[in-house]
């Protein structure tokens, strides 16, 4: 409670995105002009003031034959201003995220727009990057059955640093009705394992995707106490489901996911600080005692650990410290790994410099 209560008063919000796609909508293009000048205007002021988030980004809409037009005309406006408002600086870790990609060609359009701001602007070669969503299942495979995310990455010549799994859209391309498209639905599964499987060892960032279920008392004003019980019930409903699907996203290895709406951020640090440290003891366990015998085999209990397992252990501890379930010195006290052990990020080096 204490870590999420202070996670929620020091940072509640680690990655934002200025969102031009669903969560916008389609207005008249003046509008959307507007408004894509005024939030970079913001951001600028923000990069000023250190007040911007650690992660930002802008989602523009797809690259469509009826939207393409206006996504690039929105990117543009908003990078531009961005830039001459702050005085040619960009804010770290700015990203430009690519929504309902079905081709290549879409990702390799973007990266030569990339190509063609960075000068026009001033900015450094390759400055700026790229995530892609993968919400469409022409994304998973293309029309010649083929895996088709290598390919979308390879489109991206270097630019890209993240997918984000779309679960409303994807199921949507794979027909499920609206009752059904959930999170949890083995289609979801199925499209998120395709991910790590076609992203391993490439660096790629993965994020899940949202609990469109939102912690929203119905009832506002002055109420019945039938109004407030009933109030109580659909936020603890929403919380419940929200952190149902945090649980599962990280059991299966997707540390980041979405929220739509502030309400859902303190089940989100709840699951994921919980994950972490309902297991710590035993972790913590086997990691020191796998680390004192070099990597020999060793059980503990009934788990029977061996040389592969022993990253799989160090992972939990630096995913730990990432997301603030754990500081890094409550790390180092529970491993008996040094700080520059820990930072090394490989199991295998750890060792070899133990058994120097």
């Amino acid at each position: 409670y204490e870590r999420v209560r202070e996670k929620l008063t020091r940072e509640p919000v680690e990655d934002f995105r200025i969102d031009f796609e669903d969560g916008y909508g389609t207005r008249p293009d003046a509008e959307e002009d507007g408004h894509a000048v005024s939030s970079a205007r913001e951001v600028a002021k923000g990069l000023e003031a250190d007040t911007l988030p650690p992660f930002l980004g802008i989602r523009i809409k797809t690259f469509s034959e009826e939207l393409h037009a206006r996504s690039i005309r929105t990117l543009d406006l908003f990078l531009t201003t961005l830039v001459e408002s702050a005085d040619g600086r960009m804010p770290e870790n700015f990203v430009v995220t690519l929504p309902k990609i079905v081709h290549p060609a879409q990702v390799a359009t973007l990266a030569d727009i990339f190509d063609t701001l960075e000068p026009k602007l001033g900015l450094p070669t390759g400055s700026l990057k790229m995530e892609m969503m993968v919400e469409t299942t022409q994304s998973i495979i293309n029309e010649r059955g083929e895996a088709n995310l290598p390919q979308l990455l390879d489109a991206a010549r270097g630019r890209c640093i993240a997918a984000h799994f779309g679960t409303y859209d994807y199921t949507a391309s794979c027909s499920i009705t609206a009752a059904y498209q959930d999170m949890l639905h083995p289609a979801c599964d199925f499209a998120r394992h395709i991910m790590q499987v076609s992203f391993g060892g490439t660096g790629i960032w993965l994020s899940d995707g949202a609990t469109n279920i939102m912690p929203v008392a119905p009832h506002r004003g002055e109420l019945t106490a039938e109004q407030e019980a009933e109030n109580r019930a659909v936020v603890h409903r929403a919380w419940k489901l929200h952190y149902r699907h945090v649980r599962h996203s990280l059991a299966n290895a997707f540390y980041q996911g979405w929220d739509l709406h502030p309400a859902q951020f303190p089940t989100r640090y709840a699951a994921v600080y919980t994950f972490f440290l309902e297991g710590l003891e035993q972790a913590s366990e086997r990691l020191r005692n796998f680390v004192a015998k070099a990597a020999h085999a060793t059980l503990i209990g009934d788990v029977f650990d061996d040389a592969a397992t022993g990253q799989g252990l160090l992972n939990y501890f630096l995913r730990a410290i990432n997301c603030r379930a754990l500081t890094e010195q409550e790390a180092r006290d529970l491993t008996s790994l040094s700080p520059d052990e820990l930072r090394s990020g490989s199991f295998v080096k750890i060792l070899h410099n133990r058994q120097k």
